[in-house]
C-alpha cells in the first residue's frame, strides 16, 4: 500500500511538474504549449487562423512575450506576472499570456483566479489547446474528473500532438478514473509524441502488467 501511494504521488508530481515547462516556449499563440505543433496537426479554420495571426505577431509583441516568459521560467512569478499582464493590456487579442497567468494563480493557490484567465483565454480562442489542458487540470483538483476528461479531450482534438493533454489523460484514467485501457493508450501516445521517458515506460510497463492479470483472472472465473 505505502509502495502503491508512493507512485501515485511520484505520477501527480510528475504531472504538475511537466505543467511547468508550458512556460518555456517563447510562441505567443502557442502559449507555451506545443509551438507550431498546435498549427500544423489540424485542418480546422481555427488553427488555420492562427497561423495566419502568428505570422503577423508584431516584433515588439514576441519580444516581450519571451521576458516575461524567461522571469517566470526563472521563478520570479511576481514580476512575471505584472508583465503578462502588461503584455495583454498591449496585446490583447493573444491568449498565450492569459493561461500563463492561469499558471502562475494556480501554482499561488488561486484557483479562482485561475479559472478568470482560463475562461478568457478560451473566449479568445475556443480551441486552445494549452487553456483547456490548464481548464481540465482545474477540474481535476476540484474532483470533477468527468468534466476534466472532457476538456483534455478537447486539446487533443484541437491539437493531437500535445503531448501534456495525453499525459494528463493517462494520470487521470489511471488514478481517478481507474481505466487502466485508457490510461495506457494516452500515456504510450504521450510516448510517441515525446520520445523515450523512463518513469513513463515503468508506468506503461506497469499497466500492460496489471491488464495482464486482470485479464487472466477473468479466464479463471468464466
Amino acid at each position: 500500500m505505502l509502495l502503491r501511494h508512493f507512485s501515485n504521488s511520484l505520477r501527480t508530481r510528475v504531472s504538475m511538474r511537466a505543467q511547468t515547462l508550458l512556460i518555456l516556449c517563447a510562441l505567443i499563440l502557442g502559449a507555451c504549449a506545443s509551438g507550431p505543433k498546435a498549427v500544423k496537426s489540424g485542418e480546422d479554420a481555427e488553427q488555420v487562423t492562427a497561423e495566419e495571426r502568428l505570422s503577423n505577431v508584431p516584433t515588439k509583441a514576441l519580444t516581450l512575450f519571451e521576458q516575461a516568459a524567461a522571469i517566470m521560467a526563472a521563478g520570479d512569478t511576481v514580476d512575471a506576472e505584472l508583465r503578462f499582464k502588461e503584455f495583454i493590456l498591449q496585446y490583447p487579442g493573444y491568449p498565450g499570456a492569459l493561461v500563463n497567468l492561469a499558471i502562475l494563480s494556480a501554482q499561488a493557490g488561486d484557483d479562482q483566479a485561475a479559472e478568470g484567465f482560463i475562461t478568457d483565454a478560451l473566449m479568445v480562442d475556443p480551441g486552445h489547446a494549452a487553456a483547456l489542458n490548464q481548464l481540465g487540470m482545474l477540474l481535476r483538483r476540484q474532483g470533477k474528473f468527468i468534466e476534466a476528461e472532457s476538456a483534455y479531450l478537447k486539446a487533443v482534438t484541437a491539437s493531437p500532438d500535445y503531448a501534456l493533454a495525453h499525459y494528463n489523460l493517462g494520470v487521470l484514467n489511471e488514478l481517478y478514473m481507474q481505466r487502466l485501457d485508457a490510461a495506457l493508450q494516452h500515456f504510450e501516445r504521450y510516448q510517441e509524441i515525446e520520445g523515450e521517458d523512463k518513469q513513463v515506460t515503468k508506468w506503461i510497463a506497469d499497466l500492460k502488467r496489471r491488464l495482464d492479470a486482470e485479464q487472466r483472472a477473468a479466464k479463471v472465473t468464466e
